[in-house]
């Protein structure tokens, strides 16, 4: 990683741990979170998800973007979301329209990755980040680490 690259990542987590040490209210907490991260990296649209295992959904707990995603609440085995969930592994996808798996949320996403959120124990996904691009094959392996860096740091979020 070139020292800009890895500063900007490092900038950015230095940012997310302010959001978290600022005992805002949880809610504040998760938007600030969903906008530095939309902010950081330039994107379209950034959602924050809660896994619900007891009752076997997904549920969008904040968005920074334009507008409320299509599917605010679905199935935990739907979606490039639910195949994050049950692999427990992140989902990058570069052309969603190739997917069969993509749930339309924005008519014009080309590419989508989805980052799993763990536990603790790092055993069970309790939530996830989804970036959505216009751009096709919008996030490479840098951005991928870099995402799955930020879910690691926001993860007490959903402790």
């Amino acid at each position: 990683m070139t020292g800009e690259k890895h500063t900007e990542r490092e900038s950015l987590l230095a940012e997310l741990r302010a959001i978290l040490n600022a005992g805002s209210e949880h809610g504040l907490a998760l938007q600030a979170a969903a906008d530095a991260l939309r902010r950081a990296g330039g994107y379209r649209w950034v959602g924050l998800y809660d896994v619900d295992h007891a009752r076997g959904e997904v549920r969008n707990i904040v968005y920074s973007g334009a507008g409320a995603p299509e599917f605010p609440t679905f199935p935990i085995t739907k979606g490039l979301t639910g195949s994050a969930i049950s692999r427990g592994k992140t989902v990058n996808v570069g052309d969603v329209a190739a997917d069969p798996r993509y749930l339309t949320a924005f008519g014009n996403t080309r590419s989508e990755i989805i980052v799993p959120i763990f536990d603790r124990g790092h055993r069970r996904v309790v939530g996830t980040i989804d970036v959505e691009s216009e751009v096709s094959h919008a996030f490479d392996e840098r951005t991928q680490g870099i995402l799955e860096a930020c879910a690691e740091t926001l993860a007490p979020l959903w402790h």
